[in-house]
């Protein structure tokens, strides 16, 4: 350089570099490139992966903690790990973006030198030929402009990335982090996507349309460019030949696969959403974040049954009404006693069109739904069931005219056997009056209607049901009688863990004895004759043991029908909105003049309980408690009630056989008592898994603490 300009030049060609200055000039350039690359690499230090590459998506369940329910999260992604992918499909990924993966330093001289050409000349973009380390490097450290500046800061990462970082981390992030289209982040996430099942399961010809996929995925969608797919296909199964990977012969046999029609996701559309906000809402309340949910991939077991999710939605739109139906609001719970756990819900027909929860939000009186507490109250305080009141109408309980529906009379006296089985209001405002409105009051709360529900005060018209609580309150207050007394508060979510195992929360009923099992069984009785003799006669369609209560208010602006068999406490509220939503009545809706109880509603709880409980064996209710007169006899005067017990003096152990594992845990220890699981031959630990045997046996006496044995199958007995 020092003969610059030249002097044996003349003119302008003592300007001109010689070919031996120009390539000093280049190898100097290089040189300096080099070492400043060599410097970069070693002075930069690898950031944390955005949130977005590393979001994994929170899964909800089904009580069995298989069947899905929906997801949360800002991306639809399942990371796994390395050695869950197979070896072919980790080759047809490497022979679609980079066959020379194990055998480069992270980056490709030839991919480089045309993104960097292309942008000199003004081309749209950077080319492509970025290594897979170079694509990962971009998608979970740096954005996605399309600029030199940008392809530099790749170029130091993924060499960076090459000494720090083993080659199969590498793959295996790579994998978990790209996209696939359909909403699918991660193999994982796109192989349930397109092919509807784990990567763990994919063939070849599967693994080679979605490595055909990663170049475009928009743009090699197989429901729009099917001919594209196919041709990226057979590319990507040429490479894995000429890498020795399959032989031509295996590749001959190879047909292309089927693959699922999409179907967008719309995780809140239909009935289904109301639950999966409900989850979401349940999260929220027991500490878990926004953030969480949308990027730690956290996996919820819900107490939602599929079985019975299913039937109840099929209910509805069976014995659902069709006519005149504009404005009406049907909502639906069903509660599991002893532990709360709501097993199934209708809020509405579809989440996206209506976000109010017709089960959890919806209020709206709860009329005679509300007499088996001043029942209970009563029975508590020496009246029996054939302790005789007014049944005449319009008869006066101080200045308080009652009136009773449809302005009927039973009689001059009525047992109070007969006022539950007809829904008699006038000896029931009378009977409220007599044991005392607080007393009234504080039985429903007892039984779980929130003391904060619209409508709950202590007076003369309370035990008609003024009071207006959620169905779902309903539903959790009547399986306090199904579970002969103890109350527990409705539940939602049965755990929550973290991607590797690490559980967040699990469920813990805590039930409260709030009547005696005496005085329960004797609600229970009384409520078995209304289905029976009385106004909940459609429910005895059923076919098994069921109490129940209908409720329907004087001015028809609500009808609902509660019951329950031991096994599930289902509560069903009709109202009906106006143009400006202010409660109508009923009246005219499915062609009925009026809408009662012991109608739609009942019918509805009818079909819905016959396929939720379809195939459990049918239990029987207790008795009625020995002493405890059945109200053939009416009685004028009080006579004690059966001595309530409200703890048994020497408690006994319950049956948990045939339950799913983790219902059979929380009700044992909701006893005070120590579980230990063991697996029966042959079973594996995945759910569902179902208790077998217990030991001790159900009915042992027990002391706190003691230990209980339980043989889980993943057969159901």
């Amino acid at each position: 350089m020092a003969n610059y300009p030249r002097k044996d030049k003349h003119g302008l060609m003592r300007l001109v570099p010689s070919l031996r200055q120009i390539l000093t000039l280049a190898f100097l350039g290089v040189g300096t490139a080099v070492i400043a690359l060599a410097v970069a690499v070693k002075v930069i230090e690898v950031p944390q992966p955005s949130q977005i590459a590393t979001a994994q998506t929170t899964i909800l369940y089904y009580d069995d903690g298989v069947t899905e329910l929906g997801r949360l999260g800002e991306a639809n992604r399942v990371s796994i790990e390395f050695d869950q992918i197979p070896l072919q499909t980790q080759q047809a990924i490497l022979a679609a973006e980079d066959r020379e993966f194990y055998k480069h330093g992270g980056f490709s001289l030839r991919g480089i030198s045309r993104a960097v050409f292309t942008n000199l000349i003004g081309a749209s973009g950077v080319a492509g030929g970025s290594t897979i380390t170079q694509q990962y490097a971009k998608n979970a450290y740096l954005t996605q402009e399309r600029t030199v500046t940008r392809k530099l800061k790749e170029l130091v990462l993924s060499i960076k990335l090459e000494t720090i970082i083993s080659k199969d981390q590498i793959l295996q992030d790579y994998l978990n982090t790209i996209y696939f289209g359909r909403g699918a982040y991660g193999i994982e996430t796109a192989a349930n996507q397109y092919f509807g099942k784990s990567v763990s399961q994919l063939d070849i010809s599967e693994s080679a349309v979605l490595a055909a996929i990663v170049q475009a995925p928009n743009g090699l969608a197989p429901e729009d460019n099917i001919e594209g797919l196919t041709a990226r296909w057979n590319y990507v199964l040429d490479g894995m030949v000429e890498q020795g990977w399959i032989s031509q012969e295996e590749r001959g046999s190879i047909t292309f696969p089927n693959i699922k029609p999409y179907k967008p996701m719309n995780v809140f559309g239909g009935p289904q959403g109301y639950l999966i906000e409900q989850v979401r809402q349940t999260m929220y309340a027991n500490g878990i974040t926004e953030d969480q949910i949308n990027l730690a991939g956290l996996r919820v077991i819900t107490t939602f049954n599929k079985t019975a999710q299913d039937a109840m939605i099929a209910a509805v739109a069976e014995q659902g009404p069709t006519e005149n139906i504009e404005g009406l609001r049907i909502g639906v719970a069903s509660v599991r006693p002893e532990t709360g756990e709501v097993v199934a819900m209708y809020g509405g027909t579809d989440y996206l069109e209506n976000q109010f929860n017709n089960a959890t939000q919806m209020i709206g009186q709860a009329g005679s739904t509300f007499k088996p507490f001043t029942l209970a109250a009563a029975l508590e305080n020496d009246v029996t069931l054939a302790t005789t009141f007014s049944g005449k109408n319009k008869t006066m309980v101080g200045t308080y005219e009652v009136v009773n529906y449809g302005d009927k009379s039973f009689g001059k006296r009525i047992t109070l056997l007969k006022a539950t089985e007809n829904s008699v209001n006038s000896a029931f405002v009378e009977l409220a009056d007599s044991i005392g409105l607080e007393t009234v009051f504080n039985a429903a709360k007892r039984a779980g209607i929130p003391a904060d529900a619209v409508g709950m005060e202590p007076n003369l018209a309370f035990t008609l049901g003024t009071a207006s609580p959620h169905v779902v309150d309903i539903a959790a207050a009547y399986a306090t009688f199904a579970s002969r007394g103890l109350q527990v508060a409705p539940s939602y979510i049965r755990s929550i863990t973290t991607g590797n195992g690490e559980i967040v929360y699990k469920l813990n009923p805590k039930p409260v004895q709030a009547f005696s099992t005496d005085i329960a069984d004797t609600v229970t009785y009384a409520l078995q004759k209304v289905v029976e003799v009385g106004t909940g006669k459609a429910a005895k369609a059923l076919g098994r043991p069921v109490a129940g209560k209908t409720g329907t208010t004087n001015d028809n602006k609500s009808a609902l029908f509660a019951g329950y068999t031991p096994e599930l406490a289902t509560a069903v509220m009709f109202v009906k909105d106006g143009p400006d939503g202010q409660p109508v009545s009923l009246s005219g809706t499915g062609g009925m003049t009026s809408v009662t109880g012991g109608s739609y509603p009942a019918r509805i709880f009818t079909a819905y309980m016959k396929a939720a409980l379809r195939d459990l064996p049918v239990k029987k209710f207790p008795g009625l408690p020995s002493g405890q007169p059945n109200g053939a006899h009416p009685t004028d005067s009080p006579s004690a009630s059966a001595t309530p017990t409200l703890v048994p003096a020497e408690p006994t152990i319950l049956d948990v056989t045939k339950k799913i594992d983790i219902e059979a845990i929380q009700l044992l220890e909701g006893q005070g008592l120590t579980v230990v699981t063991v697996l029966q031959a042959g079973a594996v630990d995945t759910p569902p898994l179902y208790v077998v045997t217990q030991v001790p046996a159900a009915g042992s006496k027990f002391v706190s603490g003691s230990t209980v044995t339980l043989t889980l199958s993943n057969t159901a007995p």
